[in-house]
């Protein structure tokens, strides 16, 4: 019976937006389950693609949305202060080591993983010729930033504490980058070895790196990256295509959910109300038109966190929920109905 009901339960709406690319993916999976899936289908790649084609790919991947003559350059915020360090754009034709030249940067620094990525040159494969994980960078910008860990911060990108703040701008670009790398090389590339802050609850993903995949949503050049890399290297990343996938597989704040995957389908002949919704966390209070014979709330990940049989009641109260996403369901003998629950 439970598996049926959960089965019910994690129906979604998939919306218009949704690529082909993940017509094999199980998207009504949450937690573990959908980040195993993920990883398999973004671990089919061009196994021969190497560092010098990551190079190469920068022209398109990172080219300047408003000007074809240039790229983009990540952590940069200013091309008119006459500091080429902080540029934002450059001439596509600027790439070297040279002063106010553009080199590849590393976003997962190379040395962070563990092992290590190893010795980047042109004709090696692997990890270290990710383009997911590679960004056009100016080159004094990509020393200043080296291996050090990402810290939370404000303004534009700086050095913190010893650790590098990539900037406003850049930050969301950045945590889905990390949940890429993360989802497809596993223990090697894990958050906290390229991040300071708190773990989410029950998982290895930064807090941090979740709250930037909200402040920061997905842009046009981001899209760009994902679309041109799919041909190329023959995956792309999914929390640049959906950032709420990373709600549902770790939980935390709502992200954008650019598929509608956290509308649920209901099956039922009656309809409740919780309040308040968003909830502090303190108290939620169920009233429901019909007695209620089960509530079940579900984390993201697809766990139960609290259940009850209330039997004759229809007013049900849940308490101490920690903050993120759930999903309430409710069962009598006129069906059951489920809806989403947020907690700050």
């Amino acid at each position: 019976m439970k598996k049926l009901l959960n089965l019910l339960f994690f129906v979604t709406a998939i919306a218009f937006s949704q690529q082909p690319y993940y017509n094999d993916v199980n998207l009504t999976l949450t937690g573990e389950a959908l980040f195993n899936e993920l990883q398999v289908k973004i671990s089919q790649h061009n196994q021969n693609f190497n560092y010098g084609d990551a190079r190469d790919v920068l022209f398109f991947t990172d080219e300047d949305p408003d000007d074809s003559a240039k790229v983009l350059l990540v952590y940069g915020y200013n091309d008119n202060d006459g500091n080429c360090t902080t540029d934002r754009s450059r001439l596509k034709t600027d790439f070297g080591g040279m002063v106010c030249e553009y080199n590849r940067e590393h976003v997962f620094a190379r040395t962070r993983s563990n092992p290590s990525m190893g010795n980047a040159n042109n004709a090696a494969t692997g990890i270290i010729a990710d383009p997911h994980n590679i960004r056009a960078c100016d080159q004094q910008m990509n020393n200043n930033k080296g291996d050090r860990k990402f810290q939370d911060g404000s303004g534009n990108a700086a050095v913190v504490n010893g650790n590098f703040y990539p900037g406003d701008e850049w930050k969301g670009d950045m945590a889905r980058m990390m949940m890429y790398m993360y989802t497809r090389y596993g223990d090697q590339c894990l958050p906290s070895l390229m991040g300071e802050g708190a773990l989410q609850s029950g998982t290895q993903m930064l807090q941090m790196y979740l709250q930037w995949n909200v402040d920061d949503p997905v842009n046009e050049y981001e899209d760009q990256r994902n679309d041109y890399l799919e041909g190329v290297y023959g995956n792309r990343n999914p929390f640049i295509d959906n950032p709420a996938l990373a709600t549902i597989i770790w939980g935390g704040p709502l992200a954008e959910d650019r598929w509608g995957l956290l509308s649920t389908h209901t099956v039922t002949a009656f309809d409740f109300v919780m309040y308040p919704n968003p909830s502090n966390g303190t108290t939620v209070t169920i009233t429901s038109t019909t007695t209620l014979e089960q509530v079940i709330v579900y984390n993201a990940r697809g766990q139960i966190v609290f259940e009850v049989d209330p039997k004759t009641a229809n007013i049900v109260e849940i308490n101490n929920l920690e903050s993120g996403l759930y999903f309430v369901q409710l069962l009598s003998n006129q069906g059951n109905n489920t809806k989403k629950l947020i907690v700050n």
